[in-house]
């Protein structure tokens, strides 16, 4: 099962562009992958992102895409960043993809919006039907039948849950849980008591602060499109 952070959902088909290739060549790509956007590296080093519309007012397809004005410079998530910076990355920029850097800013590959839905699996469809929590633990406190039980004793259930490695630290683990409740102040309160820690939350109903209902109404709304 695939976890949660960009290194993990890494899309190895989708090849990135050289600053040396040819404006037609990174048209001809586009076409090929069915991708909006293409990313152009010099060297080992992340550009940017080149585009259809980058392309259109460009006569000459034999030039460089050195000589092509491109954007997306800084839309990028280093490896260790968690779904909801790259999903949030790609609304904001209305993106099918997201570069990924490692620690001496070099490119690693990109991961698509398609492949990070599908490693989350289908989110609530409307706002106020779900919530999802996320939970920071030492591998040896995981027992999700006991987490469970305490979502439970509130009038919730797990609908979904997903280990990752915490990439911070190797002995703990980060587990990512859809319930299907959109309050869960008791539910963070009962799992705190017993010495969980909540490290994100997102919910359909407007509990959490208006910055974090935001972006889940934007990741919402990107999937009913």
């Amino acid at each position: 099962m695939h976890s949660m952070i960009a290194e993990d959902l890494l899309n190895q088909m989708i090849p990135p562009l050289k600053v040396s290739d040819s404006a037609g060549k990174a048209a001809k790509w586009l076409e090929e992958f069915h991708v909006g956007q293409l990313p152009v590296l010099e060297n080992r080093l992340y550009r940017g992102l080149i585009t259809e519309a980058d392309l259109l007012d460009h006569e000459h397809p034999d030039e460089p895409l050195t000589n092509v004005a491109f954007g997306f410079a800084e839309v990028h998530v280093q490896r260790d960043q968690h779904f909801y910076s790259i999903m949030e990355l790609a609304i904001q920029n209305k993106l099918q993809l997201v570069p990924v850097l490692d620690d001496k800013q070099e490119y690693l590959g990109v991961v698509t919006v398609g492949d990070t839905l599908a490693a989350f699996g289908q989110l609530p469809i409307a706002a106020g039907q779900g919530g999802i929590l996320v939970l920071s633990m030492e591998e040896r406190d995981y027992s999700l039948t006991q987490i469970s039980r305490y979502v439970e004793e509130n009038n919730a259930k797990v609908l979904s849950a997903h280990v990752a490695q915490d990439e911070h630290d190797p002995y703990k683990i980060r587990l990512t849980l859809k319930l299907n409740t959109p309050n869960m102040a008791r539910i963070t309160a009962t799992l705190e008591r017993f010495g969980y820690v909540i490290t994100a939350q997102f919910s359909g109903a407007g509990e959490v602060g208006e910055n974090e209902q935001e972006r889940f109404d934007g990741l919402l709304k990107y999937l009913s499109l």
